[in-house]
């Protein structure tokens, strides 16, 4: 049995050599630390610190059992350890350890691995009709989580942010950048870090969703307001080879009278991999490319990747002050690809964004080589890191061994751009990114949702992926529309998906188009077929180009839900049950979505089809935005869907309408 004490506003258990720590953190959080050490060790993870303020916390030791509460959370751990959460004003369990004779072995195991590292495990029972959102993006296709296992580390096209939103009314943060899993069973939830030095996890209870997200803005930091200029189109394509073919992309939709608020430079538009700079040959004079786009309203967004060639013209001394990741065994490769110089394949080590020194290494020749000629807006690409083969126990980081904290390298990337541009004054920003961790919100990074396939498929998991990014505090959010690799801008099929899925996207956080189309005259990182607006066909850009003016007229009530994901940590974009806890039909729609309270969206996302069925919540009363017709609420619908309509439907009183009425007055046709 266990001894039970206290210290100031901690509760602690200990038996033998391991220690437990309850701390109160923030309103209605609770943090617990764990380990065989006998201190709390400061390790990396999510949490800002110190902790926040809890002045309504208390402790009472008993002589069985302690309890902890922090407002509307309490736990309660016995003398043999067993360690249970609960909503304190009713009492009702939000978690708990199984009790002894469920188990054979410790609720909170550790596995001696090497050094100073075990493998940690920390076990809860499953609950009845539980369901779990969050946790980063998957290509899983589900919303609700529950009866999946999610691995728990960074690749291109699955973001690990191992926090999660239970329909129980709590939300629990995994805080440990240890690569590992979640198992969300039917008889057991189980937490794994595969090495870690220490147990470390938040539990937070709340009265709704909402507030939810809100307090673990709280714990881990709030986004900014989203910059102005960042809420309209992004034009993207793999990619412009030459300053003049942007500038003329640029200028072709200026002459056409189309919005654009950002055009980017994609990979390879340097030398070498990781010189960080322009090519001359190919981008002459970067400046006055960016002096001509600002005269458009048009911002330049350049791809940064963090490989680092060989030939490249930082490689002898990032190596030379040890600031690239290393190998514990073999040459210190982690990339294989292609680059400038090179005939066959090019084998790239990552600049280790774990080392202070490093990031200010990448930043200070970002900023010479971009930054200083007048661009500020930086694409974080392959930031996972993208490692070929995937071996996080092979990879040596400044902060220690790959499998210990591997995946919160693209925040600390992030964290790289974020400093250097506040160092510079500036506030108004974003960087792009593909991949994140808890806590990226805070440091103005979007993300988006890697290198997805051109398939209704496709499109269909980005609904539900996009929604859970957005409940795992991640309110900046985007795909590419089209998605990346295998769409043929001459197949009607793929025009009928770019149709789709640009429908989807007008409404998704971030507007913007990217993909390597074909045909392809030559391999990548060749330019591939066009992907500008007016690629796709004569009847694909008359609904698409309506849909960017339908952007620019949601502007103003985007930057309003903007705002509110800044002050409340509210994703603009989000399930129907966050808004209508109280219609037990919305926990099971997956395919459709809610922008702000006002606007609920539901994307065609079937090949051919011509009409969905809609789910309007019980709550509120609903107007078709294109019919102007009024609906009852708690109704199903079947909406009839032509190529160029997308079921959309407005809360009556909203005064919406005018935004959705598609005749742009002020627009030329172009």
């Amino acid at each position: 049995m266990g001894l039970l004490s206290q210290e100031d506003q901690i509760l602690i258990w200990q038996e033998n050599q391991q220690k437990v720590w309850l701390q109160p953190w923030g309103a209605n959080g609770l943090r617990v630390q764990a380990n065989l050490v006998g201190e709390r060790l400061s390790l990396p993870q999510a949490l800002l610190e110190p902790a926040p303020a809890a002045p309504a916390a208390k402790i009472e030791l008993g002589e069985e059992n302690a309890t902890i509460h922090n407002g509307s959370i309490g736990a309660k751990i016995a003398r043999d350890g067993r360690l249970e959460f609960f909503h304190a004003p009713s009492g009702r369990i939000l978690l708990r350890e199984p009790g002894w004779a469920a188990r054979n072995e410790p609720n909170r195991n550790f596995k001696y691995r090497s050094g100073r590292l075990y493998q940690i495990e920390t076990t809860f029972e499953a609950q009845e009709g539980e369901r779990v959102y969050g946790l980063g993006q998957h290509p899983n296709g589900r919303l609700d989580q529950k009866g999946c296992v999610i691995d728990l580390k960074q690749r291109n096209t699955a973001v690990s942010i191992p926090f999660l939103v239970s329909s129980l009314g709590y939300g629990f943060l995994w805080n440990n950048p240890s690569v590992g899993r979640v198992e969300l069973g039917r008889d057991a939830t189980r937490w794994v870090a595969e090495a870690s030095q220490q147990l470390d996890y938040y539990v937070v209870c709340g009265g709704s969703t909402a507030e939810i997200l809100e307090r673990y803005a709280d714990a881990t930091g709030h986004a900014p307001v989203l910059p102005e200029w960042a809420a309209g189109f992004w034009q993207s394509k793999l990619r412009y080879e030459t300053q003049e073919e942007l500038l003329s992309v640029a200028r072709q939709y200026k002459r056409r009278g189309l919005p654009l608020a950002v055009i980017v430079a994609d990979f390879f538009h340097w030398s070498h991999m990781g010189d960080w700079r322009f090519d001359p040959e190919c981008w002459p004079d970067p400046k006055a490319m960016v002096r001509e786009l600002a005269e458009m309203g048009v911002r330049l967004m350049v791809s940064i990747w963090p490989t680092v060639s060989p030939i490249s013209e930082n490689y002898s001394a990032l190596r030379e002050r040890g600031l690239l990741i290393s190998n514990e065994y073999g040459t210190d490769a982690q990339q294989v690809f292609v680059d400038h110089g090179i005939t066959g394949p090019a084998y790239y080590p990552y600049y280790d964004a774990t080392n202070p020194e490093a990031r200010k290494f990448i930043w200070d020749t970002v900023k010479k080589n971009y930054y200083d000629l007048g661009v500020k807006t930086f694409w974080l690409d392959n930031d996972e890191p993208d490692v070929n083969p995937w071996n996080p126990a092979n990879l040596r980081f400044h902060l220690g061994n790959g499998v210990e904290v591997a995946n919160i390298y693209p925040l600390l990337h992030q964290k790289a751009f974020y400093d250097g541009m506040r160092a510079a004054g500036e506030t108004d920003f974003v960087t792009l990114s593909r991949s994140g961790w808890a806590g990226s919100q805070r440091l103005s990074s979007a993300i988006w949702s890697g290198d997805i396939a051109s398939t209704f498929e496709a499109l269909r998991q980005q609904v539900r992926a996009g929604l859970n990014m957005g409940l795992s505090g991640i309110p900046w959010w985007t795909t590419d529309i089209g998605g990346f690799h295998g769409g043929d801008v001459r197949s009607s099929t793929f025009r009928e998906l770019i149709v789709r899925w640009f429908q989807y996207g007008v409404f998704c956080p971030i507007f913007r188009l990217h993909g390597c189309r074909l045909p392809a005259e030559k391999p990548m990182p060749a330019t591939g077929a066009g992907n500008e607006v007016w690629s796709f066909g004569d009847e694909a850009y008359g609904i698409i180009r309506e849909l960017l003016f339908l952007r620019e007229r949601l502007r103003p009530y985007l930057m309003l839900q903007m705002r509110i994901a800044a002050e409340k940590g509210l994703p603009p974009m989000r399930p129907l049950f966050v808004d209508f806890p109280d219609d037990k039909v919305c926990e099971t729609v997956e395919d459709q979505f809610l922008l702000g309270p006002d606007i609920l969206v539901a994307p065609v996302l079937e090949e051919g089809a011509r009409e969905r069925r809609v789910y309007l919540p019980s709550g509120a009363d609903w107007i078709d935005a294109k019919k102007e017709t009024l609906h009852a609420r708690g109704e199903w619908l079947s909406v009839e869907s032509p190529l160029e309509s997308v079921p959309v439907f407005l809360r009556k009183g909203s005064g919406m309408e005018e935004i959705f009425r598609y005749e742009d007055k002020n627009s030329q046709k172009g």
